[in-house]
């Protein structure tokens, strides 16, 4: 195991309650894609080497895949809805419990697929570097059905080149704002119009290369202006410096740069982002707010190991503000971008950064 606390509750945050009414949707936010049982080796001095045994000083297991986004989502206060396939071997009733029983994420669309085994993704961690090997077989087209999502405020889709999920489509007809982020185009054309689900999307978010490959702009912050012609809110994260953003009904723009730390491993810190934005979003934030949001939240996750063992929840996030308030000669502007936070976080009288307890296989069911 990481070495790290035991378990802890999270202290409950409800960055919605001001907005909440009796005819809300059941949820703040579905989605749906690939749950991979993820297992990690920490530790490792260098990248294993041909022909030679690697010794991990720590050893971890989460749910992976579709289930970062999902956990990063209800860490952060969200009512989450998955809708995915599970094996029905012991990986799939671990990846169910942690998700169901330990983050309270819905899984009512979600199905157990008889027969098909959890696809399983190694993960290894190593000077702020990863390497991954994944094994797994394509899900049942019916299970789990997508094609009908239940009511949601917002739903995070990845898109895929000249492929259409036509759950994206119904969803955003039924008032959903779809939030969507892209992979690496393998075809190479990088064609803009191939993204059809993009007419139905509130958002993009893309990373700086992919912005760039998709516009022909010579940098990020001109593929956002070009993107914010084609979606309502154009986002494009910078790496290390940050995150710039383009709403294309108002005009305005913001750009926020990144918090400097030390980074463990970056699995997941993408999801990371993208909830946090979503979360800022759905509570009616300014644009530069949800911006800082999402990048520190993502500049906790990189802190820790894993994909979903490392979203960060409200405890975090409160121990990280108190922590830097502590730090002599802080700069006043710099922790006057995160002061919106003021009124949601809980009291923590934890230190910071706080270490996770990493659930492994064996020791009985979440709790």
């Amino acid at each position: 195991m990481i070495n790290g606390e035991g378990p802890f509750r999270q202290a409950h945050v409800d960055p919605l309650a001001a907005l909440r009414t009796a005819g809300d949707p059941p949820w703040d936010v579905y989605l749906t894609g690939t749950v991979f049982l993820d297992i990690i080796f920490t530790g490792l001095d260098s990248a294993p080497v041909r022909g030679t045994e690697s010794w991990a000083r720590g050893m971890g297991s989460s749910p992976g895949g579709v289930a970062n986004m999902a956990t990063a989502l209800a860490r952060l206060g969200l009512r989450t809805s998955l809708a995915a396939a599970f094996g029905d071997d012991h990986y799939g009733e671990y990846c169910w419990d942690a998700l169901e029983q330990g983050e309270h994420i819905d899984l009512t669309p979600s199905r157990t697929v008889p027969g098909w085994h959890s696809p399983v993704t190694v993960s290894m961690a190593y000077e702020g570097e990863r390497t991954m090997v994944s094994h797994g077989h394509e899900a049942p087209l019916e299970e789990p059905a997508s094609d009908s999502p239940p009511h949601a405020r917002a739903a995070v889709a990845s898109l895929t080149p000249g492929v259409r999920a036509p759950w994206i489509e119904q969803a955003a007809s039924r008032g959903t704002r779809i939030f969507a982020d892209v992979g690496w185009d393998d075809t190479g054309r990088w064609d803009l119009a191939g993204l059809a689900d993009l007419a139905h999307c509130e958002a993009f978010l893309p990373n700086a290369e992919e912005a760039m490959r998709y516009t022909g702009a010579d940098c990020p912050r001109a593929a956002a202006h070009a993107l914010a012609e084609h979606v309502p809110l154009a986002v494009v994260t910078l790496g290390s410096d940050g995150a710039y953003a383009v709403d294309g009904r108002s005009g305005e723009s913001a750009e926020v740069p990144a918090i400097a730390v030390e980074a463990l491993d970056p699995t997941g810190a993408g999801d990371v982002f993208v909830a946090g934005f979503v979360t800022g979003t759905l509570a009616g934030w300014p644009l530069a707010d949800r911006l800082a949001f999402a990048g520190l939240t993502a500049a906790l996750s990189v802190q820790e190991f894993g994909g979903s063992l490392s979203a960060p929840g409200w405890s975090e996030i409160a121990a990280w503000w108190r922590r830097v308030h502590s730090v002599a000669d802080q700069d006043p502007a710099a922790l006057s971008r995160y002061a919106f936070l003021e009124g949601l976080l809980p009291e923590v009288t934890r230190p910071w950064p706080l270490r996770r307890a990493v659930p492994t296989i064996g020791f009985g069911r979440s709790v």
